[in-house]
């Protein structure tokens, strides 16, 4: 009964294509802070079929006002205090099949409250992640050795690819799979023109890609060097180069977000002219 209610209520309720000019409307109310759902919406539409999730609108008054994007990561979108709740008893219902939490940090707090007595207890919870952005010309001057990386390169970039994962989310993305899925995804991303390395005889020095991308904004992940090559400079270099063509070719805004605790790289991307602009919060599984 609780079930029907839930979904079925006049205020949430699943999306299809139908909605997507709305959905884009309410993303772009923010568009640093929901740039990888509404990236996912330009590339794919609003449909659960297409878009690989599902998503939840939460309507106040006949109209909608905030959205949750509910896939391999839970991701609330502009929610007010009603659609945070009605976006918890939705997915507890349905029962965990994320494999994260992420979003602004009051959001995603207030959201984790309701949810933590009912889903298995987290991995980690990284409760100040800020997000940084920037919109004009680097304060470092660009690397100019690094490049895209050529589709020929993907055995060269995937083992730092591999080790940048392990290092930053904590466990390996060599599931059971043998690593395939995550594989598939670092080389779609060569043949996308949107990962960038500098590469000194077959090693991988510097490396960076842009995985969310909208008219409006792009973000930066997956930013590694060797720790034997760290404090040269080549992190705040290379983003400096990777935000130069970001800038030029993609997106107005090139923003990314990371761990508190990360200090140098926070300091290489202020050094960059990198701003702060707000504050997620991630409940890892």
């Amino acid at each position: 009964m609780l079930r029907t209610r839930a979904w079925r209520s006049s205020s949430l309720r699943l999306l299809n294509d139908r909605d997507l000019d709305d959905v884009l409307d309410i993303c772009d109310r923010d568009a640093v802070a929901n740039v990888f759902v509404s990236s996912r919406v330009h590339a794919a539409g609003v449909d659960p079929g297409r878009l690989g999730a599902q998503m939840w609108g939460y309507l106040e008054s006949g109209r909608m006002t905030s959205l949750c994007y509910s896939g391999a990561n839970l991701v609330p979108v502009q929610a007010t205090p009603g659609a945070v709740a009605a976006f918890a008893e939705r997915a507890r219902l349905q029962g965990r099949r994320c494999s994260s939490i992420v979003g602004p940090a009051p959001i995603v707090q207030e959201l984790w409250a309701l949810l933590a007595p009912y889903w298995s207890r987290p991995r980690e919870i990284r409760a100040v992640q800020p997000v940084m952005a920037i919109s004009g010309s680097p304060q470092v001057a660009p690397d100019p050795l690094v490049r895209k990386v050529r589709p020929d390169e993907l055995e060269t970039l995937l083992p730092a690819s591999v080790a940048m994962f392990t290092e930053e989310v904590g466990v390996s993305p060599v599931g059971p799979d043998g690593g395939a899925a995550y594989r598939a995804r670092v080389a779609e991303l060569i043949r996308g023109g949107r990962s960038f390395a500098r590469i000194e005889n077959g090693q991988v020095v510097f490396k960076a890609e842009i995985g969310a991308v909208t008219p409006q904004a792009c973000q930066i992940q997956g930013v590694w060097v060797p720790p034997e090559l760290r404090g040269r400079g080549h992190a705040s270099r290379g983003m400096a180069a990777v935000v130069t063509e970001a800038l030029r070719s993609v997106a107005p805004v090139v923003s990314l977000y990371v761990n508190d605790f990360n200090t140098p790289a926070r300091a290489a991307y202020r050094r960059v002219g990198f701003a702060e602009v707000g504050t997620f919060m991630s409940v890892l599984f």
